[in-house]
């Protein structure tokens, strides 16, 4: 058992002051004073939950089905802040998906930190909204990728659908397979994507990139998102992919505990990376903090949590205990992780230590540093 000292800390609901606690085979727990504890300097806080990592570290998910793959995804990400991540797959081959899903259940079965489960994010889309997913891989649900939905060695399972493009039967059926089906890279009307949601969808991704628009005569998925109250919607807060204005207005109109931070990451998250190799022989270029495909899309970011929390205090005006709640408990609450997301005793000691300006000291996984 370790026992920290914290001059602040978060717990998820409050700020405390001066507190002491302990790391016991990776729970946490408040305790007493003690003269022996390990100062933390900083603010601590829940580690960061992210729902939609492609890469870091210069690994690409799609490139290297692997459990060393996801591990260095994971640490990559883990420097940032980011204690629990879903591993995402982008549209691909149904033999790259048997592959990731190997790849994931060999990875939680030896313990990769961090590792949460697997984001099949297609290939289930909208052509027209594709955004800089492969066309040629994009197809209707089969057999073959119900088995793999359907595997119960996965840890945590999402798929980012188009239900215009998926029934609503097949909907309610991967939610009997135990997936949790997120609503993106569609052009669905509003009576569709709420179908959706009637057959068991409770997210979508990345709101308002890759979906069709609120407008006065059709709400569209933007505005099905918005208007639902039980679902949860990922935001991409990196200045290139939604307006300030319109995820204030998110945040402003969605219900509270609904909007969570999402980083949407590729590989060169961690590093000076400025290229690498993406589909259908094009390359991703970065240009300063922004992604783009040399066919002109964004492709993914290279966003952080750290800097999604820090962009949603400075640039969106959310309070810095929401902004954290937004990277940390909202995610652990759409995921079903109800021990992760606070820091209360009997809760799993994930946490990450911030300085003022939320840059991130140290990352803690089950009490043991990175």
């Amino acid at each position: 058992m370790t026992i920290y000292h914290a001059s602040s800390l978060f717990t998820g609901d409050e700020f405390l002051s001066d507190v002491y606690f302990s790391v016991d085979n990776g729970v946490f727990k408040h305790v007493e004073a003690d003269a022996n504890a390990i100062t933390l300097t900083g603010l601590v806080a829940p580690g960061f939950i992210d729902v939609q990592v492609n890469g870091g570290g210069g690994a690409f998910f799609n490139a290297e089905q692997t459990p060393d793959c996801l591990d260095r995804i994971a640490k990559a990400h883990g420097q940032f802040g980011s204690t629990a991540i879903m591993p995402t797959l982008i549209t691909d081959q149904v033999e790259v998906m048997a592959k990731a899903a190997d790849a994931t259940a060999q990875a939680i079965a030896e313990g990769v930190p961090g590792v949460m489960g697997v984001h099949f994010e297609g290939p289930h889309l909208s052509l027209p909204k594709k955004g800089t997913h492969s066309e040629q891989f994009i197809r209707p649900i089969t057999e073959q990728e119900f088995a793999i939905y359907a595997r119960q060695d996965l840890g945590i399972k999402m798929v980012t659908l188009a239900p215009e493009n998926v029934s609503a039967d097949d909907i309610a059926r991967l939610v009997e397979c135990g997936v949790k089906v997120s609503i993106g890279h569609t052009n669905a009307d509003f009576a569709t994507t709420n179908a959706a949601l009637a057959a068991g969808a409770d997210g979508f991704t990345h709101l308002f990139n890759a979906m069709s628009a609120f407008t006065s005569r059709e709400p569209g998925v933007v505005g099905a998102a918005l208007w639902d109250d039980n679902s949860w919607c990922g935001l991409i807060v990196d200045g290139h992919h939604v307006h300030p204005s319109s995820a204030k207005l998110a945040i402003r109109s969605k219900q509270r505990g609904k909007i969570m931070l999402v980083t949407d990451a590729m590989p060169p998250v961690g590093t000076d990376d400025m290229e690498f190799d993406f589909f259908d022989g094009r390359k991703v270029i970065r240009t300063g903090d922004r992604l783009n495909s040399t066919t002109g899309e964004l492709a993914g970011s290279v966003l952080d949590m750290a800097s999604a929390v820090r962009n949603t205090v400075n640039t969106l005006d959310v309070s810095l205990a929401e902004s954290l709640r937004m990277a940390s408990l909202y995610p652990a609450q759409y995921l079903g992780l109800h021990k992760k997301g606070r820091l209360l005793s009997g809760f799993d000691a994930d946490f990450v230590v911030l300085d003022e300006q939320q840059n991130v000291q140290a990352t803690f996984i089950a009490g043991k540093a990175l």
